[in-house]
């Protein structure tokens, strides 16, 4: 029969470890739904806003700026410019709805739908960093059908509204079923390239992105 200073020698050892695992957990937040990473950068002509802030600038959670003013915390790619995420924890999940949400800073002039300010970009996902599907993306003319960039963006940190919220957060919505893929942790946008290479503003202007089932949502 094992000794019983044995035993609680095993117990406490076991407490130790699954103390340390929550604490190995915690440190990678297996639930954050944000990207984490920014594996490349390579931006275009006109780009240059929000770059000293980088990476920061596009990990996280957004920060909208409602439906008539875009947001200012983001970074310009430029015109035809090109930045790959790497998204934490779970990554994308394909679950109900859309399983990726993509913010700009898309405005509607006037607060009117039917006059979008948007700048739209491509979006492309990956499982492993190196092969990546685009979403069909027609950026010739609104209202921008499958590109990022045309809707503006709601949530914003301390104002209540869940990021992860497809229905309330604002953004642009992807879903993996499209391509009956049930996983992706990488996301390249890429700007459509058709705006005016304005000085340090052109292109396609990344505030975040968020995985919508990453949580168990």
């Amino acid at each position: 029969m094992p000794d019983l200073r044995s035993r609680a020698a095993a117990a406490a050892l076991g407490a130790a470890l699954a103390t340390a695992c929550v604490a190995a957990d915690d440190d990678v937040a297996p639930c954050d739904p944000f990207a984490v990473r920014v594996v490349s950068f390579t931006p275009g002509p006109g780009a240059g806003f929000g770059a000293a802030s980088l990476p920061g600038v596009v990990l996280g959670p957004p920060s909208g700026g409602g439906a008539e003013r875009g947001g200012t915390d983001v970074a310009s790619l430029g015109v035809g410019g090109e930045i790959v995420l790497e998204l934490g924890g779970a990554g994308i999940v394909d679950g109900p709805g859309p399983d990726l949400i993509v913010f700009e800073n898309a405005f509607y002039a006037g607060g009117d739908p039917l006059r979008p300010f948007a700048e739209p970009g491509v979006v492309a996902v990956s499982a492993d960093g190196t092969t990546f599907v685009e979403f069909p993306c027609d950026a010739a003319a609104p209202p921008y059908d499958g590109c990022a960039g045309r809707t503006p963006v709601y949530a914003a940190p301390g104002n209540g509204i869940d990021p992860a919220d497809p229905a309330a957060a604002g953004g642009d919505g992807f879903d993996l079923a499209d391509f009956g893929a049930p996983f992706a942790r990488f996301v390249r946008i890429r700007d459509a390239g058709l705006g005016p290479a304005f000085p340090d503003t052109a292109g396609f202007d990344l505030d975040a992105v968020v995985a919508v089932h990453a949580c168990g949502r």
